[in-house]
Formats: structure tokens, sequence, C-alpha cells
């Protein structure tokens, strides 16, 4: 699963070949995890966060949208 970035606790990342769903991003924060549809940014689910929390950690999302579209789309595609 490789990491994209780390910003303060918040580690977001996406797992290997998730190539079958759209493009998305994970992120955890200590023992809270939630996952973002990138196009349009939706929030999928999420444990643990608080409202104040999510909408933080979806302001991140926002603003590395680009970074993490180009990084999935650069993971190798299921054969």
């Amino acid at each position: 699963m490789p990491t994209i970035k780390v910003i303060g606790r918040h580690r977001f990342f996406f797992f290997s070949r998730e190539n079958n769903e759209p493009p998305h991003i994970h992120v955890e924060s200590a023992e809270d995890a939630a996952k973002f549809w990138l196009s349009p940014i939706e929030l999928d689910w999420a444990v643990g966060y608080n409202s104040r929390e999510l909408r933080q950690v979806r302001e991140l999302v926002e603003e590395n949208a680009g970074l993490f579209l180009e990084k999935w789309y650069e993971q190798p595609k299921n054969t």
C-alpha cells in the first residue's frame, strides 16, 4: 500500500492494484480511517473521525487531489 503523502498525523495512500474501482484515496490518522472518491471528491466511508476532523481531512484531499490523481494513474494496471 504505497503512501502518497503524509500531512501532520494523516497518511494518504491507496492499495496496489485497486484499478477495478474509480480513483480514490485512503487516509489513516492513528486509529481513524476514511476513504474519499477523487472525481468528484466525495466521502465514501469513515471510522473514528468526528465531523470537524472529517472536514479538515476533506480539505486536505481537495488541496492534494491533483497529486493523488496523478499517482493513481501511475500505479501498475491489473493484467
